[in-house]
């Protein structure tokens, strides 16, 4: 399991191993040994499983404010996404900044997402599913969100804003410069 920063670092891209042979291939896609090794120690408590019908459904920028904050790391099992952390911990160098990855079925990467970061994607493909861990329950008096397409952030997803749908929710979150973030570093 290679596990490895991005821009943001503490971000991290997981790429677990794959062995195949005639009958198909075998991954292990989670290893808390890796993640502690990487400075990741939290416990995950939840998993959660996300269908989407068609290309250019954005989920997000949502987050979940202490004491209910939660990490999260994604997988996809079936179609892609483009994946995408904002950093909203205020003090942070890298405050206001997005990082993104695409995951799909094909290249089996991971997306671990900390606390302190809004977090969403689009789908890049009809029929997709994720599959995801969080380290806190769901809360509803502690969500947040950020507009996904707010030009201070300038997140570049790979669709047109004209090929992207999302709930009434997403859409009228936020912008970035009012959020009162709860994160500090």
């Amino acid at each position: 399991m290679n596990v490895a920063s991005l821009a943001i670092p503490e971000v991290l891209l997981i790429t677990p191993a794959r062995h195949g042979d005639e009958r198909g291939w075998f991954s292990e896609t989670f290893r808390q040994a890796a993640l502690d090794e990487a400075g990741f120690t939290r416990t995950f408590v939840q998993d959660n499983h996300v269908r989407s019908t068609t290309r250019g459904i954005l989920r997000g920028m949502h987050f979940q404010a202490p004491p209910h904050a939660q990490d999260k790391l994604l997988r996809v099992v079936r179609g892609a996404i483009f994946d995408v952390a904002i950093d909203i911990r205020i003090g942070s160098p890298t405050y206001g900044h997005w990082v993104g990855a695409e995951l799909s079925e094909g290249n089996a990467q991971q997306l671990l997402v900390p606390q302190g970061f809004a977090h969403g994607y689009c789908t890049l493909t009809d029929e997709c599913e994720v599959l995801y861990k969080v380290t806190d329950y769901y809360q509803p008096s502690a969500e947040g969100a950020v507009l996904w397409n707010d030009p201070d952030v300038g997140v570049e997803w790979p669709l047109d804003a004209s090929q992207i749908s999302t709930n009434a929710r997403d859409g009228a979150a936020p912008r970035f410069a009012d959020l009162q973030s709860p994160f500090k570093v």
